[in-house]
């Protein structure tokens, strides 16, 4: 940053004078703090970029002694508690001078996202999507490359069969996040050395422990659009995988029963206490 610049070509220009060795110290002290300063700058921008409610939003962040001076406008007063409460949760930052304004007319802007935010989440998507694929026991063997732009997930490669290509595309599609999908995975014919047993056989080769089982489980429901994770308990033993707490409907059960099932080294679902909100109130 310029004040940063500015300010080590000043403690050079100090040194080269011949200063004495306490301005020098108390200059560097100075660099310090300035440092420290843009790192907390840096780091609340990151995260309002993050944020798919303020990243549409030109906010600028300026931190001087642990207060954080927020600028720009947002859509309405929830927006501005947020950047508020994001830029008081930053390390280091103990006071928030908030003026932000509001301005009604940014909800037009409530779709798009600024470029570097769209980046960031583009490659977490494609992340994301290529470790539901590992982490599924129906296609973590295919051969398939995943590139994300705009929202937009396009899956090329190849799969033996039809129904292993529209599993892939699902997996995608579902994926909290993705706006549309472009499934360009080609069939190819089965290797003829490559038997199902074969393939079932490579599978179990590494002992998959319930610990990680559980954790792909876990993730891959907070992933996916149409379940709510967080409302969903997992445990594993013996690669059995237990579902509890509720979902919404019979059908948000089923989907997560079926994503469980699919992890790999799951040998069975209990989801006798995951219960259905509807049958519970009534």
């Amino acid at each position: 940053m310029p004040h940063v610049r500015n300010l080590a070509l000043a403690t050079t220009v100090a040194m080269l004078l011949g200063l004495t060795p306490l301005a020098s110290e108390a200059a560097q002290g100075d660099i310090g703090s300035q440092l420290a300063a843009a790192r907390q700058e840096g780091s609340i921008w990151t995260s309002f970029a993050l944020n798919k409610h303020l990243s549409p939003f030109k906010l600028s962040v300026k931190v001087n002694d642990g207060t954080a001076v927020l600028e720009g406008q947002v859509e309405n007063q929830v927006d501005r508690e947020l950047a508020e409460q994001i830029a008081l949760d930053t390390s280091g930052i103990n006071k928030v001078d908030n003026r932000l304004t509001l301005d009604g007319a940014l909800a037009e802007q409530s779709g798009q996202r600024q470029p570097i935010a769209q980046k960031l989440e583009d490659a977490t998507l494609t992340a994301t999507v290529k470790s539901k694929l590992l982490w599924n026991s129906l296609t973590q063997g295919l051969d398939i490359s995943v590139d994300t732009v705009g929202g937009v997930v396009t899956l090329k490669g190849y799969a033996q069969t039809a129904d292993a290509k529209q599993l892939a595309g699902q997996l995608a599609h579902d994926t909290d996040g993705v706006y549309e999908v472009n499934n360009l995975i080609s069939l190819s014919a089965p290797d003829s050395s490559t038997t199902k047993a074969e393939v079932d056989s490579r599978r179990t080769e590494v002992a998959i422990s319930d610990g990680w089982i559980s954790s792909k489980v876990r993730a891959s429901l907070l992933f996916d659009r149409n379940l709510d994770g967080l409302a969903i308990d997992v445990s594993t033993k013996g690669g059995i995988v237990s579902l509890g707490g509720v979902v919404a409907s019979p059908e948000e059960k089923n989907m997560a029963v079926e994503l469980a099932r699919n992890i790999r080294g799951v040998r069975g679902v209990d989801a006798d206490l995951l219960k259905v909100a509807s049958q519970t109130t009534s």
